[in-house]
């Protein structure tokens, strides 16, 4: 049975993953083969289909490929769409879960809440999430990932 624990960890390493990510902004290179790296590591896309809802996406509004990830986690001159600007080289300093829920399974598990991100003002974002984790070779790879801005009359 996948854990709270486990999950919580997964979000952790995504969090300072995201935050990593803006650091290295400055050297594309390395920023580039750090998110790459990222999400082999934290995302199943080699597993089968991965749902993902970005939270700045309105014209294409699903990003199903890893390239597809990779444009917006960071955009660039080979962005896959033209709306991408890079949402992780923000940048961020500190990424923060608050968890609503879980359901836990053998070898699925889905968490839902808010996370907030912190720019360097110290100004909090705050964004609704759904994340669908499996159990892949005893990680944690996330399958579904919704985020949204909270609804704003």
């Amino acid at each position: 049975m996948i854990t709270k624990e486990q999950v919580s960890e997964a979000q952790y390493t995504w969090g300072s993953g995201v935050v990593k990510i803006g650091s290295l902004k400055e050297n594309r290179s390395e920023c580039k083969d750090f998110t790459s790296d990222f999400l082999d590591k934290l995302y199943s896309f080699e597993n089968g289909p991965v749902l993902f809802k970005p939270t700045k996406c309105a014209i294409e509004q699903f990003r199903a490929t890893k390239v597809e990830a990779l444009s917006y986690f960071i955009a660039g001159e080979n962005r896959a769409y033209d709306e991408d600007k890079g949402f992780a080289i923000q940048p961020w300093t500190k990424v923060r879960f608050e968890n609503t829920g879980f359901i836990l399974e053998e070898n699925r598990a889905i968490a839902m809440g808010n996370y907030f991100f912190t720019d360097l003002d110290g100004n909090e974002a705050k964004v609704e999430y759904t994340f669908g984790y499996k159990l892949v070779e005893g990680h944690l790879k996330i399958d579904l990932h919704h985020s949204s801005f909270p609804y704003n009359p």
